[in-house]
């Protein structure tokens, strides 16, 4: 794993206490307006150098070359002056005080700095925005109280420029820490050129044409102001004409040593024929033939088992096999054609060569799978993994397109077992990481074995489970605290396999999924539960029944009408359908599952968040989404009086959002008590009643022939 730079935190972050010295001596200091027109400038300056230098350390951001900061800081001297000019010309006729045209200055350049050099990209787009937006207004501030003091305006007429002096800074700090959480550097495009070279044009003639209309003629000082927006003008033309020669040339060399490339190509391409040509004539041996993938000119597979058993009966020094797999180049086929994906493959086995070391035997099993014989011990062959991860991942550039590939990594110690076997421990290995999420990296141990081959078999099974009949529910049923009644049902879904035994959902739906079947057995579940509702309707016509649905059931398009379909074949009412969806999960597609979940509400299905467990995000969730019932962790209740709030707090809330509160898990008679003085109205859990088959539940409501209705 590589370990990123901490984060540096930008440099404005002390801009609150230098403001808020200026702020105490300013407004609330003894001195004279005059001094304290001077105590603001002197703010001023120190607050624009923080935010002329602020967003240079600015993490997210890969650093940029020499040649970008000149010409931004040339913008900025440009843009400040311009400013700076127009600040002067619109000040009132005769000698403005000192501290009145140094704050101009001052605030017209460090405003061109915050406008021209401050990012606008990186990992934080809006605390960027904040962080420009409140170093604007808190100059702009400090600006004002100068103007203010020096022209002895009243005591009260400085508060609310304060005020916003302090806002300013307050969110500019902000910004800053929005900063300072950073990403990876990222490589950010140019910024547009026209306005930065037009605008102190543009800004100085306006600004020159106002004053010749108001005063009629220009002092020495507004004349030498106004032709110091030139240079940096023509200093910025200048780097532009430098760079597109620079641009211009590199592309010419560019261009030569891609034609001498070429040339070279063709060359070796001829000589490589002639020697294939004198290969070809000389008689060669049939196993080198036979050792070596036509495609890339690696190993294969059988000179892979060959040297890991040359290894094995050998010297018996430690040796690793890394087994990888390339994920995405079937795409590339499917997208760009053979040919392309052929490519991305070469250029795959250049970078293992390059990465391997010269004693490594890398070799290609079949299609996108490779692998590498590392003499080394464990250690060693993890950093090479890490390093061939890195060099695999990286773009492949193809005509038009860059390409990345993602990559499974298994590793596996060549002394345990025989060639065959080390291949299979790598591979199961590969297997691990790639289940996991890929760009991953897995040792082999027994451990993991056990657990793939238990995966190997559920995949195995599972694809015919429902045809041959081998899926089962039982059924918990809901209880009402007051009386111990129950009012409902939940439907759990069972694998009743005759090799594997019986295998529960947290073990059966992830198989499902990767399998493309979860729909399938998300039907199933719903079409029995709605068969046993239908049938127990004769005796218990109020009986509700709950089924557990997953986030990407629910994401599905079709899924409010097959509900609608399956509740009009048996004739089951909308209303004794409950159909509960778990928290974790839904912030994979949130908007999505909360359009399904009112368009079940819309036929008077009723819906519930399962695995409530009262967090900040799951309070916020129940206002959210469109739930009838909620259910709640049983931590909730706990097992001591110190945890009682909690269950309080989740009670009262779902009062006052029209919920109703289902405490699941309670394993105790004191558990239930305590649910039900907390105002819960309904519990499930082994204290009530165990999981069972329709039979026995069915005997159990017989004996309460008039469950509750659910409210």
């Amino acid at each position: 794993m590589s370990l990123a730079p901490p984060p540096r935190v930008p440099v404005p972050v002390p801009e609150p206490a230098v403001v808020a010295v200026v702020l105490l001596f300013v407004v609330a200091g003894p001195a004279t307006p005059a001094c304290r027109a001077a105590v603001a400038t002197g703010g001023l300056c120190a607050v624009a150098l923080l935010h002329a230098v602020g967003p240079l350390p600015v993490p997210g951001r890969a650093p940029r070359p020499a040649g970008v900061r000149l010409r931004a800081a040339t913008e900025a001297v440009g843009l400040g002056l311009g400013l700076a000019f127009a600040s002067w010309m619109l000040l009132p006729a005769g000698a403005a005080p000192v501290p009145v045209r140094a704050a101009l200055v001052v605030a017209a350049v460090g405003i061109s700095a915050v406008l021209v050099t401050a990012p606008t990209d990186g990992p934080s787009p809006v605390g960027a925005v904040v962080w420009r937006a409140g170093a604007v207004t808190g100059q702009l501030g400090l600006a004002g109280l100068v103007l203010l003091h020096a022209y002895r305006a009243p005591q009260e007429a400085t508060l609310p420029v304060a005020l916003l002096t302090a806002a300013g800074a307050l969110l500019t700090a902000s910004g800053a820490r929005r900063l300072a959480r950073a990403a990876p550097p990222q490589r950010t495009a140019p910024g547009g050129l026209w306005p930065r070279i037009t605008a102190p044009a543009v800004i100085a003639a306006l600004a020159a044409g106002y004053h010749l209309v108001r005063v009629g003629e220009f002092d020495r000082t507004e004349v030498v102001l106004g032709l110091a927006v030139i240079p940096p003008m023509v200093v910025r033309e200048l780097l532009t004409v430098a760079d597109t020669r620079r641009l211009g040339g590199r592309e010419a060399r560019g261009a030569d040593e891609g034609l001498q490339r070429e040339a070279r190509d063709a060359d070796e391409g001829r000589q490589r024929e002639a020697r294939d040509a004198d290969e070809r004539r000389r008689p060669e041996p049939v196993p080198d033939l036979a050792g070596t993938d036509h495609l890339t000119g690696l190993a294969d597979r059988r000179e892979l088992r060959r040297a890991l058993t040359g290894r094995r009966a050998g010297t018996g020094e430690p040796a690793t096999l890394l087994v990888l797999d390339l994920h995405g180049l079937c795409a590339v086929d499917d997208g760009s054609g053979p040919t392309a994906g052929d490519r991305v493959r070469v250029e795959a086995a250049r970078r293992l060569r390059a990465t391997a070391g010269p004693d490594d035997l890398v070799a290609r099993l079949a299609g996108d799978q490779f692998a590498v014989v590392v003499g080394s011990g464990s250690v060693p062959a993890y950093g090479l993994a890490l390093r061939l991860l890195d060099a695999l991942t990286a773009p492949y550039r193809l005509p038009g397109a860059y390409v990345r590939l993602e990559v499974s990594i298994g590793l596996a110690d060549t002394a345990a077992g025989s060639a065959d076997d080390v291949l299979r421990q790598a591979d199961l290995a590969r297997r691990r990481a790639s289940q996991l999420g890929r760009d991953r990296i897995e040792w082999y141990d027994v451990f993991l074995e056990e657990q793939l081959v238990r995966r190997l078999d559920l995949e195995r099974e599972l694809a015919g489970a429902v045809a041959r009949g081998e899926l089962d529910l039982v059924y918990q049923p809901v209880h009402g605290l007051a009386d111990r009644v129950p009012v409902g049902t939940e439907a759990l879904l069972r694998w009743r396999s005759p090799l594997l035994g019986t295998v529960l959902p947290a073990e059966l739906i992830p198989v499902a999924v990767d399998l493309g079947l979860l729909g399938e057995v998300g039907q199933w579940v719903l079409d029995r539960a709605c068969r046993q509702l239908a049938a127990w309707s004769a005796v218990h016509p109020s009986l509700w029944m709950a089924v557990n649905v997953t986030p990407e059931e629910l994401t599905a398009a079709d899924v409010v009408t097959r509900v609608a379909d399956t509740l009009a074949r048996y004739g089951v009412p909308a209303e004794r359908l409950v159909v509960e969806v778990g928290e974790a999960g839904l912030d994979v597609d949130l908007p999505t599952v909360v359009a399904r979940l009112a368009g079940l509400r819309s036929l008077g299905v009723r819906t519930a968040l399962d695995d409530f467990h009262a967090g900040r995000a799951s309070l916020r969730r129940l206002r959210e989404l469109p739930i009838d019932l909620v259910k709640v962790d049983p931590r909730a209740v706990g097992g001591g009086e110190g945890e009682q709030p909690l269950v309080d707090v989740v009670a009262n809330l779902a009062r006052r959002l029209g919920l109703e509160v289902v405490v699941e898990e309670l394993e105790s008679t004191g558990q239930v008590d305590r649910a039900y003085q907390a105002g819960c109205r309904y519990g499930q859990g082994f204290a009530l009643s165990r999981p069972a088959t329709a039979e026995r539940v069915e005997a159990l409501l017989e004996e309460h022939p008039s469950p509750g209705a659910f409210a």
